[in-house]
């Protein structure tokens, strides 16, 4: 039974609180409680009392109180296909499991800013999945309960938050497992643009579209969090920095015949101008969700947008040759240890074997006419908004039903790395019979400073 009524859910409660006298042994109690009373199958591994006792040592002594970083003394979780020095990175699979020597460079750079990892969170085994019960360590249900799937694959740590155990939590999104849990748990969750958080030391799923991703209570979080971890990494062949800018012009034409304008200095568009993208039919067959939806697109400056182009998009994934990229990552542990993987998992992953080296091309050619699309569409619109998922399910429809029902949660999130899009997705009320309902506000690359600005005005809306 929790005794504990500190609250650790949330970054900026937290800094008030220490900096009127909290001790960070204080919230690693806090903590470790509600460890104790959590639900089943969200974590896989976690540091004991005493380590994590220690650590408070660490940061007390470290800093003192007028010198504390941002996230002095403020507790996450990390995703376990992301390594943190002292426990196991298992991938969601026993059989893979490793002991890292060093931290993942996002959990080093959080570590430096003052930060409490307190441990590891379930997931999708291999990251394969947006559902959240493809894991030997269990099946967490969201914490709005009803049997409801808590989504994937970065479930635990979409759990762990949302739940107050932690004030944030990192996850990876490659098809929308920073973005699915997070609707489904009624959270903030932030996708930045590939390449802007490092992913070294973490386990590719498909290496060419990773991301590393934040989990967290509120906007203000989550963008203090990005703060940490963004920027350039040597230690990362994929990391990148922005170089250009692109926006729609103030006519809504572009001036290069439908080529963006592109720009050396971002610039700042005013809350009155701002045009966000809304589906010119969603195609949504719950019509709880569809009133959700209709009631969100009231509150914005909206213009119809088409999305086919992004459906086809989305729908490479999987059905084109990226499959085979997710096989290249654990083609050599497939081979030898075809028993401890998942048959779900095994069997999505090992439709890359059926595509070849023209596949790969035509599929790439395609999805260069796809982007260029995308770029256009910036021309007209700051913003897009669509629903973050479209229906709900429970575990023991995903039980019955695992693969066509994690196609349609992903119906909404699987083109905006293939595109090269920034997203975050915000918590947007529930329907009439109690589901959360979520939306994501995407943009083009290195647009995540905007789109929270933009999230903002959603919610105060």
């Amino acid at each position: 039974m929790r005794t504990s009524v500190l609250d650790v859910s949330r970054v900026s409660t937290l800094r008030a609180a220490y900096a009127g006298g909290l001790s960070a042994h204080v919230v690693v109690d806090a903590v470790l409680e509600r460890l104790a009373d959590g639900a089943d199958g969200v974590w896989i591994s976690h540091f004991g009392a005493a380590a994590l006792h220690a650590r408070a040592a660490a940061i007390e002594e470290r800093w003192a109180p007028d010198a504390r970083p941002p996230l002095y003394g403020v507790p996450f979780a990390v995703k376990d296909n992301i390594d943190v020095a002292g426990l196991p990175t298992t991938a969601a699979c026993p059989a893979f499991s490793y002991s890292p020597a060093v931290d993942a460079t996002g959990v080093r750079l959080l570590l430096e800013q003052g930060a409490i990892a307190v441990g590891k969170t379930n997931l999708d085994q291999f990251a394969t999945g947006l559902n959240g019960t493809r894991s030997p360590f269990g099946a967490p249900e969201s914490v709005f309960g009803g049997d409801l799937i808590s989504g994937g694959s970065s479930s635990g740590s979409a759990v762990a938050v949302a739940a107050g155990t932690v004030a944030f939590a990192l996850g990876t999104d490659t098809a929308g497992s920073g973005r699915v849990p997070a609707a489904l748990n009624g959270i903030v969750g932030l996708k930045p643009t590939r390449g802007l958080v490092s992913t070294a030391g973490v386990v590719p799923a498909c290496r060419s579209l990773d991301c590393v991703s934040v989990f967290a209570n509120d906007l203000d979080d989550a963008q203090l969090v990005l703060a940490a971890l963004a920027g350039p990494d040597p230690a990362d062949p994929w990391s990148r920095v922005p170089k250009v800018a692109t926006r729609r012009t103030e006519s809504g034409n572009s001036p290069f015949e439908g080529v963006p304008r592109i720009e050396t200095r971002r610039r700042e568009i005013p809350d009155s101008a701002w045009v966000v993208g809304v589906p010119a039919d969603p195609g949504l067959a719950d019509a709880g969700f569809a009133e959700a939806f209709r009631r969100v697109v009231g509150r914005v400056d909206a213009r119809p947008v088409p999305l086919e182009p992004l459906f086809e998009a989305g729908d490479l994934l999987y059905d084109g040759p990226w499959v085979a990229e997710r096989l290249a990552g654990v083609a050599e542990f497939f081979a030898t240890h075809p028993e401890d993987v998942l048959p779900v998992t095994r069997t999505v992953i090992e439709r890359g074997r059926g595509f070849d080296a023209v596949a790969c091309f035509r599929a790439r050619h395609r999805l260069q006419e796809l982007r260029a699309w995308a770029e256009r569409l910036w021309t007209r619109v700051d913003a897009l908004l669509l629903p973050t998922i479209p229906t709900t399910f429970t575990r023991a429809q995903l039980a019955a039903e695992p693969v066509a029902h994690n196609r349609t949660l992903g119906r909404f999130t699987q083109f905006t790395n293939l595109l090269d899009l920034a997203a975050v997705a915000v918590p947007a009320g529930t329907t009439a019979d109690g589901r959360p309902f979520g939306v994501t506000l995407h943009g083009p690359a290195f647009t995540e400073d905007r789109l929270i600005s933009a999230a903002r005005r959603l919610e105060a809306a």
